[in-house]
């Protein structure tokens, strides 16, 4: 079964996309800070992770960057999610080195295309 990190704070989020995703047969666990996204990237060896920007603790852009800067989690990749559309949120998620970015709300067919190609492409 494909692990999904999910590092998400607001919990209606949570609720949402990880009964979506589990329904569609993924195994997804929740870190509701980057801190915490960032030391499960490690334990949980996830094969995915979708990671939300704008989170407490430490933000998206900075737990991306720890990840694929650790030899032994680079490797996973990573989906920002945001609800800002804004084109420079983009730009600077990819320079943190996520491998793609996706808007909230969640377009589920969208993200699952995008989860679909990342996973292919690991």
């Amino acid at each position: 079964m494909t692990k999904i990190l999910y590092v998400e704070d607001n919990e209606d989020n949570i609720y949402m996309l990880k009964r979506r995703l589990q329904k569609k047969g993924f195994d997804v666990v929740i870190a509701e800070n980057g801190k915490i996204g960032v030391e499960m990237s490690s334990s949980e060896k996830p094969d995915l992770i979708l990671m939300d920007l704008s989170l407490p603790v430490m933000d998206g852009w900075e737990a991306t960057n720890i990840i694929k800067s650790n030899e032994k989690t680079a490797s996973i990749p990573i989906i920002a999610l945001s609800a800002n559309a804004m084109e420079e949120h983009k730009q600077r998620a990819l320079q943190a080195g996520a491998n793609d970015y996706d808007t909230k709300p969640v377009d589920l067919v969208r993200l699952l295309a995008k989860m679909e190609l990342a996973l292919k492409d690991s």
